[in-house]
Order: C-alpha cells, then sequence, then structure tokens
C-alpha cells in the first residue's frame, strides 16, 4: 500500500510541475543562457545513464561487447539513420560479438 501511495504521489507531482509548466510561462522570464543549459543539462544526464548502463551489470564491468554495441547505436543515430535501424544494429553488434566470444 506503501508504494501505491508513493507511486499516486509521484504521479502527482510530475502531472502538476508539467501543468504548471504553460500556466506560469508567461510570468517568469528565463534567460537564454539558462534555457541553454537547461537543454545541455538534459542531453548530459541522458548521455550518463546509456553511459553507465553500457558499461555496467549490477556492480560489475558487463563486457566490451555491449559497450561496442552501443556505441554502434549511437554512430547511426548521429548520422540519423532510422530509430529501428540503430536499435537492431546494436543489438546485431552486440549479439554477433558474443556469438564469436567476446565477454
Amino acid at each position: 500500500m506503501t508504494l501505491l501511495i508513493a507511486i499516486g504521489v509521484l504521479a502527482a507531482g510530475t502531472f502538476a510541475f508539467r501543468f504548471a509548466g504553460p500556466l506560469l510561462q508567461s510570468r517568469i522570464q528565463i534567460s537564454p543562457r539558462v534555457q541553454t543549459v537547461m537543454a545541455t543539462s538534459a542531453a548530459v544526464l541522458l548521455a550518463a545513464v546509456v553511459a553507465t548502463q553500457a558499461v555496467t551489470e549490477g556492480h560489475d564491468f558487463a563486457g566490451f561487447a555491449r559497450p561496442v554495441g552501443v556505441a554502434v547505436g549511437g554512430l547511426l543515430a548521429w548520422r540519423n539513420a532510422p530509430f529501428l535501424l540503430v536499435v537492431v544494429s546494436a543489438a546485431a553488434v552486440t549479439a554477433l560479438l558474443r556469438l564469436a566470444g567476446v565477454p
């Protein structure tokens, strides 16, 4: 029951933030520098999560196959490849490397 209450509180807080954004946009002026920093920080946070998940499995090193697969996917995404191609290529490279015996 406590878990459901926590989920409900987080959902309500998220909804409140999403609802308050458009309402307060005309009242609060954010400088272009702060807007740039916020956009950059979101990208950095996403990159940190991807890097952490690509390199670790639990508390241990995940091996070399997964980071190479993620790097291939990142390269294809950077080159504006279709999303399906990015995901399938990353998975295929990882699977082929593991099939070849690379941990």
